[in-house]
């Protein structure tokens, strides 16, 4: 008989441990099933993997953010191993969150480029395809030897937003490297455009030396690709109200939520920290002004698609008009 092609294989979703809740809301908007996994302990602390399922032939899509602790790093190479030596047709690591990707370059000596690292290893796992949601740069998709498809969170953010009650409202990039996603942002919510001055004399550590732009009276809105310590967020905060903002919105598509974090935005003066699902959120972790929006339908289409070889950014292409700025 001739081979099953590809196109027509059997969709199998795989799921580690690091977000699981995520993975199965994604399973849900497929409407499959999770392959059952065995994944365990030795009594020395390394990890066990095994798909307790056929997999021969299939399109084995692999969902598991890389967030710190490394053994979800580590979960993720292991599942991608034991699918290619059991045959698997084709391999998608699905990262909605990837991991050590801040040193993406040598600024300094003798220092370690992470993510082209990590990128490495996922490939030399066995992964045929990534499917990754808003990397903490762009350039990431090319530290990658197999083909990256790469998604925005941006959909669901300007959903949420455009629902509310909006007074004159301004997007203010935290710093200028993120300004090009503040006037995404910005375009899409019909919104003004200001940019905070900041530098950073340390790891971790932001100052606001000035704000440009007109940001008194108005509502404000702060984007980033992730939320660490939430010292970038929280002293762009206090220097805007400062300044005379309204309400101050957060939002950001990773909750890393890191140390002194969660005290720091209780204490803000944000009214609201929106965030997505991307990483699992402990119940310790969870504070009064945050909000956290699902990106499962999302990255569920876009499975769907990559798994009937339909063309991935056809999810950003409506409306027409903002075709462009989803990937400022």
């Amino acid at each position: 008989m001739p081979e099953l092609s590809l196109s027509r294989s059997q969709l199998l979703l795989l799921a580690g441990t690091a977000n699981r809740p995520l993975a199965e809301e994604m399973a849900q908007n497929l409407g499959q099933p999770l392959c059952a996994v065995t994944i365990r302990r030795f009594a020395d602390g390394e990890i066990f993997v095994k798909i307790d399922e056929n997999v021969r032939g299939r399109d084995v899509f692999i969902i598991q953010p890389t967030n710190p602790p490394a053994e979800n790093l580590m979960e993720l190479l292991f599942l991608i191993d034991a699918a290619r030596r059991a045959s698997a047709a084709r391999i998608t690591a699905v990262l909605p969150y990837f991991g050590y990707a801040r040193q993406d370059r040598k600024d300094q000596p003798r220092v370690a480029i992470s993510a082209k690292l990590i990128a490495n290893l996922i490939t030399h796992a066995g992964a045929d395809r990534v499917l990754g949601m808003d990397f903490h740069s762009h350039q990431l998709q090319g530290f990658f030897d197999i083909p990256v498809d790469h998604l925005y969170a941006a959909p669901v953010f300007v959903s949420h937003f455009r629902q509310k009650d909006l007074y004159d409202p301004v997007v203010v990039a935290p710093d200028v490297g993120r300004a090009k996603m503040a006037r995404g942002f910005a375009k899409r919510l019909n919104a003004s455009l200001a940019i905070i001055d900041k530098r950073r004399p340390s790891a971790n550590v932001a100052e606001v030396m000035n704000v440009v732009g007109e940001v008194e009276n108005k509502d404000c809105l702060i984007p980033d690709d992730m939320i660490d310590t939430a010292g970038t967020i929280t002293e762009a905060a206090a220097a805007l109200k400062k300044l005379g903002a309204r309400d101050i919105y957060a939002f950001a598509t990773h909750p890393l939520l890191s140390g002194p974090a969660v005290e720091r935005l209780r204490a803000s003066p944000v009214c609201e920290v929106a965030v997505t699902n991307t990483i699992q959120i402990p119940e310790e972790r969870c504070f009064e002004q945050l909000k956290v929006l699902s990106i499962a339908g999302l990255m569920a289409k876009a499975i769907g698609y990559e798994h009937s070889n339909k063309s991935v950014s056809s999810l950003f292409e409506e409306p027409i008009a903002q075709r462009a700025t989803f990937n400022e």
